[in-house]
Order: C-alpha cells, then structure tokens, then sequence
C-alpha cells in the first residue's frame, strides 16, 4: 500500500501554476485534446486542471504575457504529441531539436502561452 506524502514532504516544491487565458472553453479543449489534462471550472473566470501529478489554473483575470517562466511537458513519443498540437490548433514556434539529453520543441496554446515539450533522445 503507498500513502500520499505529507505537507512537510513537500516543503518548497512546486505545489499549482497559474496561468493566463483568453478563452477558458477553447484552451480547456485543446489541453483536453492533446494532453488529457482534467479541468473543474470554478466560476467563469477560472478553471483549475489536473495532468495526472500537478494541479494548476487558468483564469482570464489577467492578461496572457509571453516571457514568463518556460512551462516544459515530457513525452514519451515527440513526434505524435507535435502533431497533436498542430491538430489541436496550436501553433509550433521552434520544431523539433537536440539538446544535452534529449529533444524539444516549444509551442503556443490558444491562448499565446508558450510551453514546451521534451522526451529523451
């Protein structure tokens, strides 16, 4: 049986990431779409999601601002998950390419938030 860590165990760890939307329908089906994410709207202005290990929002409180922190998502198969994206209505800004330990490419959500995607070489 495992249990869940305590509060103390996750002291100083990333607990929820807010970020901004435009359209809180339209970001919720792409991420539905290409990532399988959850979502549990809590007003019309924000939506909290779930991805499997990590909790976060969207809300339309505040505007989207591109520069912010680089949000990266890992893949087991880079390839089908940038064509996901594409199918989904995002918008690829750097297509695939190598770095030390492994492969990348960054794209825009709905919403102009700029993510990236990784998986090993």
């Amino acid at each position: 049986m495992t249990t869940s860590p305590t509060q103390s165990e996750h002291h100083h760890r990333i607990d929820y990431i807010e970020l901004a939307a435009t359209d809180l329908p339209q970001v919720k089906r792409f991420y539905e779409a290409v990532f399988g994410w959850r979502f549990e709207d809590y007003g019309p202005s924000y939506t909290s999601f779930h991805d499997g290990r990590l909790a976060g929002g969207f809300t339309t409180q505040f505007p989207v601002t591109p520069g912010g922190p680089l949000i990266v998502l890992y893949s087991k198969e880079l390839e089908a998950t940038l064509a996901r994206v594409r199918e989904a209505g995002g918008r690829i800004v750097k297509d695939i390419f190598s770095f030390p330990g492994g492969r990348r490419f960054h794209f825009m959500d709905p919403s102009g938030n700029e993510l990236a995607v990784w998986s090993e070489p």
